[in-house]
């Protein structure tokens, strides 16, 4: 879910600078926990200015909605830098929403504090955190002028855009992307003063909070804030607390703790209820948990044909030849990047054939009309899967002007043995443009899989994906078929199972080669039988003679 690690861009301008309401411009990285100590000592006049000093500007930030790692940095620790599992099933579909936690209350009751304290303790990966403050109406001119002499209602239902808000939430459940910035959650926290209004936005809450703080504690929080970070007078701030805040209170926020699950007495100060939320959502995250298995699933299409959508590279003797260099154990590093490259090139032209094309006519020099053909789409994009896919850009670049390059980072985990998204970064509306996915081979296609799902999810349409990849192994090009059978996987060439007869065998390229060439230990072996090298070796390989 866009380079990580950003902040999202809200999906609707905020307010003008002097908009009330439950602020839409709280400043990122600042928490309402010093607000927390209810001292009856403390006097409102700290709250006031000092007298000679100017009022500093009032800040306006966006939503501190994120979606990719760091999200946010405790004292302890950075949350959110683990790679995101698998959220789709075998069949390339996402099995299970998100969960969605809603936080409602009245404005100033620690919501967001709330938010943080329940993303700290669950620790988890690929967690978004949807203010609705983001979701404001644009204001009219003269909305904006009611604003700025505090006499605009930002606390009543019809200053939110629910529309946008349950699209929004709908999108993020079901893993799409939101404006291209916003993308991927196993966790959605949306909290708002109106969280609870709206019965279409209550019925995609997996979860209702609703936090209950004393109303003259969250009048201080209030004071505190607007004076001392907006440069507001506390006459402005009581009054429109009076006119506009607390009447929303009592007839829209405070009603609908009836429909809340859990109701959080003190706010961030009651650890024994963020604790409860904590293993609930952690309990139906572990319900939610995906469990496939590639090796499966490729062995149910052993037997079967080859799919129509795959396309190998004509194997003439010149590309025969070529690989004969590129997996002969006393192949030079020079020669073995040479080739390779020959290879890509070869690759990038013959999946350009591929793409829609219309008549046209052009005048040659001479005056003659010529009836050729000209690229029929709006814009060739292309996505390297990091590491190694990386190594194919240079042959894109050389065959397609101006190409646009996206990236991805997806990597194995060594103790689940599963793909994890790192990090992506896709050019703006890609969703229009025809994609070439590059990965220099696929062996079991867990990592080409995880990369088709985060195009689709970003709404790039299915039979606009081209998957290309110098080497690919039979279940790779399986698994990725059925899982997306619209998908074209262009090759030039398909390795069968090797000698070992293991479902994890990937293209075949020789062991020496790679222990030489890589710099390997001699002599070391895999801790379980392999044919000749997997494909991860033979992305190292690759990576190492690019660098």
């Amino acid at each position: 879910m866009a380079a990580p690690p950003a902040s999202a861009a809200a999906p609707r301008p905020a307010p003008p600078p002097l908009a009330a309401g439950d602020a839409p411009d709280r400043p990122e990285g600042k928490s309402e926990t010093t607000c927390e100590d209810r001292s009856n000592a403390e006097s409102l006049d700290r709250l006031l200015p000092p007298v000679g000093t100017g009022r500093s500007p009032r800040k306006r930030t966006t939503s501190q909605c994120k979606s990719e790692p760091p999200l946010l940095r405790t004292s302890k620790r950075t949350i959110y830098t683990a790679g995101r599992p698998p959220w789709y099933n075998e069949h390339g579909a996402q099995s299970k929403e998100a969960f969605a936690i809603g936080l409602g209350g009245g404005s100033a009751s620690g919501k967001t504090t709330v938010a943080r304290m329940i993303i700290e303790a669950l620790d988890v990966p690929w967690v978004v955190l949807l203010s609705m403050d983001s979701f404001y109406k644009v204001l009219t001119s003269q909305q904006q002028e009611q604003a700025a002499h505090n006499n605009f209602n930002f606390d009543h239902p019809d200053a939110f855009d629910f529309d946008l808000i349950i699209s929004t939430l709908k999108k993020l459940k079901q893993g799409k992307s939101v404006k291209k910035t916003l993308y991927g959650a196993n966790v959605i926290i949306f909290e708002g003063i109106m969280a609870f209004a709206d019965k279409t936005l209550l019925e995609l809450l997996d979860m209702k909070i609703f936090v209950d703080t004393d109303s003259d504690v969250r009048l201080v929080r209030r004071l505190r804030r607007d004076i001392g970070e907006r440069g507001r007078d506390i006459e402005g701030v009581i009054k429109q607390y009076n006119k506009f805040v607390k009447p929303a209170f009592e007839q829209y926020i405070q009603p609908t703790m009836r429909v809340a699950d859990i109701v959080v007495p003190r706010g961030s100060g009651n650890a024994v209820a963020i604790d409860l939320i904590v293993q609930h959502v952690h309990s139906q995250l572990e319900e939610r948990k995906l469990r496939w298995d590639l090796a499966a699933l490729a062995s149910a299409h052993q037997c079967h044909p080859l799919p129509r959508t795959l396309s190998v590279l004509k194997s003439t003797a010149q590309v025969r030849g070529m690989h004969t260099i590129i997996r002969d154990r006393e192949t030079s590093r020079d020669e073995f990047i040479f080739y390779s490259k020959r290879l890509m090139r070869l690759l990038i032209e013959h999946a350009l054939s591929f793409l829609p094309f219309q008549d046209c006519v052009v005048q040659t020099p001479q005056g003659q009309d010529y009836a050729g053909k000209c690229y029929a789409g709006k814009q060739i994009t292309g996505v390297s899967i990091l590491r190694a896919g990386e190594t194919m850009e240079p042959a894109l670049r050389a065959v397609c002007k101006d190409v646009r390059i996206g990236t991805i980072l997806i990597q194995t985990n060594q103790l689940t043995g599963e793909p994890e998204l790192h990090y992506l970064r896709l050019p703006k509306d890609i969703s229009d443009d025809h994609v070439i996915l590059m990965d220099c081979t696929v062996s079991t296609g867990a990592a080409a899989m995880m990369a088709v799902r985060v195009l689709l999810d970003h709404d790039v349409p299915e039979d606009k994906i081209f998957l290309l990849s110098l080497l690919m192994a039979e279940m790779g090009v399986h698994s990725v078929a059925y899982a997306f059978p619209r998908v074209r996987i262009i090759t030039t060439a398909v390795d069968k199972r090797g000698t070992s007869g293991t479902a994890t065998s990937g293209p075949t390229l020789s062991p020496t080669a790679v222990t030489r060439r890589t710099g390997a230990r001699q002599g070391s072996r895999p801790s379980h039988p392999q044919p000749l090298v997997s494909c991860g070796t033979y992305r190292a390989e690759m990576l190492t003679y690019f660098s």
